[in-house]
């Protein structure tokens, strides 16, 4: 198992602390519930240094990332981040990934820590452009620093106007006594608030300072555990669970990401899929009944035929109730439409809602 650089700070913290992606990783602290208020009313903090972090450079970057991305990367301006997915030959997703354009010709690729080898290896193969690759995932620290407070709590470490910087961008600039931080308003909480960048060795100091700028606001460390019910509150594809190799992107709602304006990899079956139509299709659900749907639940209709399978699932902090993801056949995926998840032996009602589930 690997260790971000600041393992042992969270061991020192009573964090608990389990295998994720290759690294071992906090999954709490306090508890989900707490954590996840912290971040819904205030501001916390997660590691989440094991993401990838690839650096394209040279006159074809942009040629190669639209070449492997299935989104418009050519409506992007330094200091703009975009989410985008990488599609595979067979209809599938190789990952979902953030771009960041950093200058005319430099891009940063923001790639999931269980996927790092297999899209470096990807996006290698397909690099027949002479684009300058860097695998930095190694190197670089990241912090999520999220929740409605945090542009007010961490104003006092940069000369910037946190405040200012608008979702799905960014600013290299100075932050915590350090120059040129990426600090980037693209969080996975829903919550607001920003990711830092910074150098392995540097990101202790960073924390601590984070913390100390925070006191007032009562901000606290996250775990994973917090992550996935905020992502999952916000109806956010988690990789592995609602999107893979297997599922396209427009079966997983992510039609608006996939730019059919320009070329790329196995666009041609995607168009014809969506001309013909899906057979299946990622929907979000409450149970309307007590209930906690997990991973791997089957789904069936009023008849009790299955249907599809939960690919996410939890009992929501915020709303109290059993929510999650799943795929259904698609004469079932209307907004409203009646479906039971089948819990253990018991078959629990729900309805099919429109995202996200928290609305803030």
């Amino acid at each position: 198992m690997k260790k971000t650089a600041l393992t042992h700070v969270h061991e020192a913290l009573g964090a608990k602390l389990v295998p994720f992606a290759g690294y071992t990783m906090p999954v709490q602290y306090e508890g989900v519930t707490v954590e996840h208020e912290t971040v819904r009313k205030g501001v916390g903090v997660f590691d989440v240094s094991h993401m990838g972090e690839f650096f394209l450079k040279g006159e074809h970057a942009l040629a190669l990332i639209q070449k492997i991305t299935s989104n418009d990367a050519s409506k992007l301006v330094p200091g703009k981040a975009q989410y985008s997915c990488m599609p595979n030959a067979d209809g599938g997703i190789v990952d979902d990934l953030i771009i960041y354009m950093i200058n005319d010709n430099e891009y940063m690729l923001v790639v999931n820590a269980s996927n790092i080898e297999k899209d470096w290896n990807w996006i290698s193969q397909h690099n027949d452009l002479g684009v300058t690759m860097e695998n930095r995932s190694d190197d670089w620290s990241l912090l999520a620093i999220q929740g409605p407070k945090a542009a007010e709590a961490m104003q006092s470490l940069t000369s910037v106007d946190l405040s200012a910087i608008k979702f799905y961008t960014f600013e290299i600039t100075d932050f915590a006594g350090l120059p040129n931080v990426i600090v980037s308003a693209t969080g996975y909480t829903g919550s607001g608030g920003f990711e830092i960048y910074v150098k392995n060795e540097d990101v202790e100091a960073v924390w601590n300072k984070v913390f100390e700028a925070g006191a007032d606001w009562g901000i606290k460390p996250i775990g994973l555990a917090a992550r996935d019910t905020l992502r999952l509150e916000m109806g956010y594809c988690l990789y592995g669970n609602d999107i893979d190799d297997t599922t396209s992107p427009l079966e997983a709602g992510l039609g608006w990401i996939t730019k059919f304006t320009k070329d790329f990899i196995n666009a041609e079956n995607l168009k014809k899929q969506k001309e013909e139509g899906i057979t299946r299709k990622l929907v979000a659900f409450e149970l309307t009944e007590r209930g906690i749907p997990r991973q791997g639940y089957e789904i069936v209709d009023q008849e009790g035929t299955v249907i599809g399978k939960v690919t996410s699932g939890t009992m929501s902090p915020s709303l109290n109730k059993g929510i999650g993801l799943g795929y259904v056949t698609k004469a079932n995926s209307k907004v409203d439409s009646e479906i039971r998840i089948q819990i253990r032996k018991k078959q629990i009602p729900a309805k099919v809602v429109k995202l996200p589930f928290y609305k803030g």
